[in-house]
């Protein structure tokens, strides 16, 4: 993150990655989640939020499906907040 990028600023480029996994389900799964909790997450959890985004798809689909548990360093509030999300697609 460059020091002079401002929370509003990270939540959005955050959103976006979010959005653009490369795997559709992981686009549904993870862009569900950023449009829900991004706002309520603080600087420190932004960037726990950003460092899950790194992992690959099959193993943060593990995770937050609870299919696996997630290193312990990775294990945190933020991991727990994706894993206790539930996606509900939205019916047009």
């Amino acid at each position: 993150m460059k020091d002079t990028e401002d929370l509003e600023t990270k939540r959005k480029r955050l959103r976006f990655r979010s959005w653009h996994r490369g795997i559709r389900e992981m686009d549904l799964l993870v862009g569900s989640f950023a449009d829900k909790r991004l706002a309520e997450l603080d600087a420190e959890q932004l960037s726990r939020y950003e460092e899950l985004l790194l992992e690959s798809d099959p193993d943060l689909y593990a995770w937050m499906t609870g299919r696996a548990e997630p290193p312990d360093e990775l294990n945190h509030d933020v991991m727990q907040m994706m894993r206790q999300f539930e996606y509900k697609p939205q019916l047009d």
